[in-house]
């Protein structure tokens, strides 16, 4: 590192051989203007991975280069750090606290320094205060609380978005990686794989770069679903009748034949034409809630119990959950019908393929799907 010990006169002497006269070449090129920072963040609040420093360039025919120097304290001598002819300078790592900046022309002569920034990271935004999520089919909605913004919108620039693997349903992984940045409180993550349960966190980065705190750390699992498909009942369409969720491979909502095997539920005609949910052998089911739901995603977790063998009257706008298989192969799905006529139905359905995984979708923010849990 090279220290400076004089900015603004470059003094060249010259010795005549006669008088010893000495001459002081001295800059006439003006300070950069405007010096001013933003930082790169990392992911580990109070640690940048580096800084950018950017300036108003200086345009004078004479310019040459600029120098960039930097001190890691408030006192004691500036190091120089680059030389770069850009009016703008990206430094790796963590950032020293000071930088100032000089313009250089053709003759290597420098300016007057540039104003000094400081990195001061007092003016850190607030963590978000919560994080939800909501399980997609190959997704996972996030949304968390805007408090970030709300408490200094003109700091506020932007939220990060990270995820990581989940070791347990307590414990997630160390191999956190960026998903995105947005400015709305609230983020899809995407392009995920149906019943594996990743870690999810948000943080607050103001115009500096400063990274708050992360938010509180939450699990979720995305899983299949789809809207708008057409059953009939099994006396008169047996080969429509049928709904299997997953067939344990790539196949979800499957439409097969009321009396296979494989389905999990078939639709049922009375004589009063009523339509009927029909679970078949393996599976179970129960009415959520006591009336019309508004969405398919109003019915968040299957309930631990209240599963039964029995039939139910298919309503428009009621939501069913199944149980299928025992033990540690149990897994649940949800269906809500849309539309109920004289010879066929209209549902809804989403399904966990996680065994024993309850979470099918948020219906609230106060009953979120996944689990906070502690970062590792």
């Amino acid at each position: 590192m090279r220290t400076l010990t004089r900015v603004g006169l470059v003094l060249a002497v010259t010795a005549a051989a006669c008088d010893q006269q000495r001459t002081v070449d001295v800059s006439t090129l003006p300070p950069p203007q405007d010096l001013s920072y933003e930082l790169d963040p990392s992911g580990t609040p109070g640690t940048p991975s580096g800084i950018l420093l950017s300036w108003a360039p200086v345009t004078a025919p004479t310019l040459s280069s600029y120098n960039i120097y930097s001190r890691p304290g408030s006192s004691g001598a500036f190091n120089f750090r680059a030389e770069t002819t850009s009016p703008t300078f990206h430094d790796a790592g963590v950032p020293d606290l000071q930088y100032f900046v000089t313009a250089v022309d053709v003759n290597g002569t420098e300016s007057a320094g540039s104003n000094v920034v400081t990195v001061d990271s007092r003016l850190t935004l607030e963590a978000p205060d919560t994080l939800y999520s909501t399980s997609l089919n190959g997704a996972v909605e996030l949304d968390w609380t805007d408090n970030a913004y709300l408490t200094a919108p003109a700091a506020f620039k932007w939220y990060r978005v990270y995820s990581a693997s989940a070791i347990s349903d307590t414990l997630c992984g160390t191999d956190w990686v960026l998903e995105g940045a947005t400015v709305s409180p609230d983020f899809i993550v995407g392009a995920l794989t149906n019943g594996v349960t990743r870690c999810y966190g948000v943080s607050a980065i103001d115009t500096l770069g400063d990274e708050s705190l992360w938010s509180p750390v939450r699990e979720d699992t995305p899983r299949p679903d789809a809207r708008n498909v057409a059953l009939f009942p099994e006396e008169t369409t047996p080969a429509q009748a049928g709904l299997e969720f997953w067939d344990g491979a790539g196949g979800y909502g499957l439409v097969v034949n009321g009396g296979s095997p494989s389905a999990n539920f078939y639709v049922s005609q009375h004589a009063d034409s009523t339509l009927w949910l029909v679970p078949a052998a393996g599976t179970t089911m129960q009415q959520y809630g006591s009336g019309a739901i508004a969405d398919l995603t109003s019915i968040d977790y299957a309930p631990a119990s209240g599963y039964s063998s029995t039939p139910l009257q298919a309503q428009p706008g009621f939501g069913y959950v199944f149980q299928t298989g025992s033990g540690a192969a149990t897994r649940y799905g949800a269906v809500r019908v849309t539309h109920v006529g004289r010879t066929f139905l209209i549902l809804d359905w989403s399904f966990q393929t996680d065994a024993t995984n309850p979470e099918l979708v948020r219906a609230s923010v106060q009953t979120a799907t996944g689990r906070t849990v502690p970062r590792h």
